[in-house]
């Protein structure tokens, strides 16, 4: 045993790291540590755990809170889409970021109710009255895999299947409401796979979000684009200009109509040092409005998954998720808050513990919520 730490992260500390309580925005930080195993924590603006659900099941990427108080909570199905499973096998990457089980649960852990769908994966937005929106899987093979551009030559899994998004909603009693394709709707040549991706997943939906105006938002990693999509044809209303995000994640609507995007800066055009940063976009004009980015660029760089949430005072909380930091900046990009996840651990799928061995504090979202939004709270505490 060695006297120091190895584990880099948790070396350079854990916890409340800073907060300026006269610029912070009051209220409650909601994560679920993505090898926490199934836990969810609230914490207050000190660190401290206001309230704690253990679940069974490890996050399939993340929980929130519903207008009703309850917990939305998307989960991993168990045993399930392995390489030896009923549904598998898929592609390695699908074990970290599959999910199929999305439940609602009331603040002691009850589950309310429960959908299950085992090719989900990464979005699933409860409405709060039993629907559901997510995102999920389909397989594309011969000349529709072969159609798919982009990509590195010959890295498609399974003898030749491209695995193909699809944006799914149901009701509380798990009917299909609406359905969409990216196979039928997405041009294969301007929505082509980066050339340094494997081309076993198209175009890797990251996010899925209902907008104010009826159309549905979605976030596609793997061709750098943030997208409108109609209900009515399922045609692109409107997406992102080429080059403007770089493997971005979690585009939600403002307010004001923008679209805010964690923008991760993968393969950023013409830059030579990735940055991670997030942006405010102007949705008619398409430029950017707004942008907070570390002062020392490099020193910010998440290079998958992180999220953004517009506070009702105007900071922005930033879930840099990797490193398991949770960040609130000001209008003026000032950070007035810092916590560094202390929950370290590792995937129990050997599928998964192969691709990520060492132990780690990463969340995939947080968001943060005033008490009036966590009616139950004050019996918890």
């Amino acid at each position: 045993m060695t006297a120091v730490d190895q584990n880099t992260r948790r070396r350079r500390g854990t916890g409340l790291i800073a907060l300026d309580e006269q610029a912070a925005h009051d209220g409650y930080t909601l994560y679920a540590p993505l090898t926490g195993g199934g836990e969810v924590l609230l914490i207050d603006l000190h660190g401290t755990v206001a309230h704690r659900w253990r679940l069974p099941h490890r996050p399939g990427r993340h929980a929130r809170i519903l207008p009703n108080g309850n917990l939305a909570y998307n989960a991993t199905l168990p045993d399930r889409n392995t390489k030896d499973g009923p549904d598998g096998p898929r592609f390695p990457m699908w074990h970290k970021y599959r999910g199929g089980l999305m439940q609602e649960i009331g603040p002691e852990g009850q589950v309310l109710r429960e959908f299950t769908d085992p090719l989900q994966h990464h979005d699933a937005h409860h409405h709060g009255d039993g629907r559901i929106l997510y995102t999920a899987l389909e397989p594309l093979t011969g000349e529709r895999a072969a159609a798919v551009r982009g990509g590195v030559p010959g890295s498609e899994p399974d003898g030749g299947t491209v695995w193909a998004d699809t944006i799914r909603e149901v009701d509380a009693d798990g009917r299909l409401l609406w359905s969409w394709r990216a196979a039928d709707h997405l041009d294969r040549d301007e929505y082509a796979l980066h050339p340094d991706y494997s081309r076993e997943h198209w175009p890797l939906i990251n996010s899925v979000l209902p907008l104010a105006d009826g159309t549905v938002l979605a976030s596609l990693r793997s061709v750098s684009a943030v997208v409108v999509i109609s209900r009515a044809t399922g045609e692109i209303l409107w997406r992102t200009e080429p080059g403007l995000v770089s493997q971005q994640h979690h585009p939600t609507e403002l307010p004001n109509g923008n679209i805010l995007i964690f923008d991760n800066g993968v393969f950023r055009p013409g830059r030579d040092v990735p940055f991670s940063r997030v942006i405010e976009v102007e949705r008619a004009s398409g430029k950017i409005v707004w942008e907070y980015h570390d002062p020392a660029r490099e020193a910010f760089f998440a290079p998958f998954m992180g999220s953004a949430q517009r506070l009702p005072n105007g900071n922005t909380l930033i879930t840099d998720s990797p490193a398991g930091r949770l960040f609130e900046v000001t209008a003026e990009g000032l950070l007035c808050w810092e916590y560094v996840v202390p929950q370290f651990g590792g995937y129990r799928e050997p599928e998964v513990g192969a691709l990520f061995p060492s132990l780690n504090n990463a969340v995939f979202r947080a968001y943060r919520y005033d008490a009036g939004q966590l009616p139950w709270l004050k019996r918890q505490v």
